[in-house]
């Protein structure tokens, strides 16, 4: 059986961070521990000064079955491209007509702007449809 794994993204504000990406994902921030009506309480009753509850923060998949996603506030800002990234497929997959998966794509794009990303770039190559994007903090990912 495999290891259950998390992704972990350093940046700089993991309160927004992930927030977006919890939308982004139509994931939900993980609730607070059994016992704790919210983190605010969870982290009062810890002892966890103010100044470090946005240290961390976590997504999970509220169906259980993808990743969850760790936010980590880190010093340094983002300096070059990410050696991994995340892919959201919005297409529906190789067996949708490709305008159609352009259609679709396109419309998740729109909505992930809104969200505070930007549209970096678009390519359509090998049957497919991709469009790069950075989130907030300048990470890049991709609708396909």
């Amino acid at each position: 059986m495999a290891p259950p794994i998390q992704v972990v993204i350093d940046c700089a504000d993991p309160a927004s961070l992930s927030s977006f990406w919890a939308e982004a994902l139509h994931y939900i921030l993980q609730p607070p521990p059994d016992g704790y009506d919210s983190w605010q309480a969870a982290l009062t009753d810890w002892n966890v000064p103010a100044s470090e509850w946005n240290r961390a923060s976590a997504i999970v998949d509220p169906d259980g079955v993808g990743p969850r996603v760790y936010f980590q506030r880190v010093p340094e800002p983002k300096e070059s491209k990410n050696r991994l990234h995340l892919d959201i497929g919005a297409s529906g997959g190789p067996s949708v007509p490709i305008e159609e998966r352009k259609v679709q794509v396109d419309a998740e794009v729109d909505r992930l702007i809104e969200l505070g990303a930007r549209r970096l770039n678009s390519a359509e190559e090998l049957g497919g449809y991709h469009v790069v994007m950075q989130d907030p903090e300048s990470n890049e990912f991709c609708v396909h």
